[in-house]
């Protein structure tokens, strides 16, 4: 299966989709460029922002390098949340999603994907805790149909964790366990997403795919592009059966984008699998 063109802007590091599901609208980010997209609008930022999640149907919390943000996406008016690493200028937000429990997880990197500079963080009810830290490039946070265990992993490390939650409020239980490792020298695990059956949709940068894995970690499909770095995966569409993929130009040379002009695109694929809604964030 292979994906086409959603969206033809071209950003420089596209991350973050989101489907609104009281909107029916994907939401994303270009990273780098400071910027908040959907088809035909954008919000611009004075810093990087990353992720979102839903806060009803027309705000968004949204991940910055500083902190986290609720943004009226009808209005354009901005709201302090509550402060991330914003005594930390050598980091930034990465990747993130809301939990079954309406907290948020977060994880941020170094600017300059130094060794071990990142961290994973949750915001629930107000508060913002770290969960994880020795990270080099925070990813894959995603969640188990069920509500059961979270996903996460290290790009730069090639692994992609696995941990228990508390089905009473969503905090970590015990010590995290390997799901994949792949070792440093790849496929290199970016932004996933988990589908209704637990299958792990994993974009995979550097491979030109988002590959599913089934709950025992063997490879269940793949979903080709025609670009080398796809970043992060969302399901939507009106029955949550559509693939969302976005991707990015960064670090790409003259002679690379002349092999793969679409890159940095959003990419749909349609009719893939059945994805789950994604849980609101509870402030």
């Amino acid at each position: 299966m292979r994906a086409s063109v959603f969206d033809a802007r071209p950003c420089d590091l596209g991350e973050g989709p989101l489907w609104h599901p009281e909107r029916g609208q994907l939401f994303w980010f270009d990273i780098n460029g400071k910027r908040l997209m959907t088809r035909g609008q954008d919000w611009a930022f004075d810093r990087h922002a990353s992720a979102a999640g839903w806060v009803g149907r027309d705000a968004l919390l949204v991940a910055t390098e500083t902190d986290l943000l609720l943004v009226n996406v009808e209005s354009g008016t901005q709201q302090h949340v509550a402060p991330l690493e914003a005594d930390n200028p050598g980091t930034r937000s990465n990747d993130g999603r809301a939990d079954p429990w309406g907290g948020f997880w977060i994880g941020t990197m170094g600017k300059g994907a130094e060794p071990g500079a990142g961290a994973i963080y949750r915001y629930f009810r107000g508060d913002v805790r770290r969960l994880f830290d020795g990270i080099t490039i925070t990813n894959a946070i995603c969640f188990a149909p069920d509500g059961g265990y979270a996903h996460f992993a290290d790009t730069k490390r090639g692994t992609v964790w696995r941990q228990r939650l508390s089905d009473k409020d969503g905090w970590p239980l015990g010590e995290p366990e390997v799901f994949l490792d792949h070792g440093p020298d790849g496929p290199n695990p970016d932004g996933a997403v988990v589908d209704s059956d637990g299958n792990f949709w994993c974009a995979e940068w550097g491979s030109s795919r988002v590959r599913a894995y089934a709950r025992d970690g063997s490879v269940h499909r793949d979903v080709g592009l025609p670009v080398s770095q796809p970043s992060c995966p969302a399901f939507g569409g009106p029955e949550l059966r559509d693939l969302y993929v976005t991707t990015a130009r960064e670090s790409l040379t003259e002679t690379d984008l002349a092999r793969e002009p679409l890159a940095g695109q959003v990419f749909v694929a349609t009719e893939t699998a059945q994805g789950q809604r994604e849980h609101e964030v509870i402030l």
